[in-house]
């Protein structure tokens, strides 16, 4: 009885290995004529905006954005804990207050 769910789980895996292979083939085969070409003269096309490229994509960003971008984690994973504290604030005990206590005023 086990070696026939096996056999069959083999095969069912088997089988999909096989068609996505296939699939995976034929994509291959259809789908990647000419995309190179399509590729450049898409990178010359105005963006969603409407507005032109002004200048390379690859250009450095000021160190600002940066520490935006790590400060609105910071925060955000702060609000995140703050907010399932605040949901089981009921049902804690005191050493687990403690805790939230000395991590509100860490931050």
């Amino acid at each position: 009885m086990l070696k026939t769910h096996l056999l069959a789980l083999v095969l069912f895996f088997s089988s999909i290995l096989v068609l996505t292979l296939i699939l995976y083939a034929l994509y291959c085969i259809f789908f990647s004529v000419g995309v190179e070409d399509e590729q450049q003269i898409e990178r010359l096309y105005a963006y969603e905006c409407s507005f032109g490229s002004f200048s390379d994509a690859r250009d450095a960003f000021d160190i600002k954005f940066y520490l935006v971008v790590v400060l609105f984690l910071i925060f955000d994973l702060e609000i995140s804990f703050m907010l399932s504290m605040s949901v089981t604030l009921s049902t804690l005990s005191l050493n687990d207050l403690i805790i939230v206590i000395f991590f509100l005023l860490i931050w």
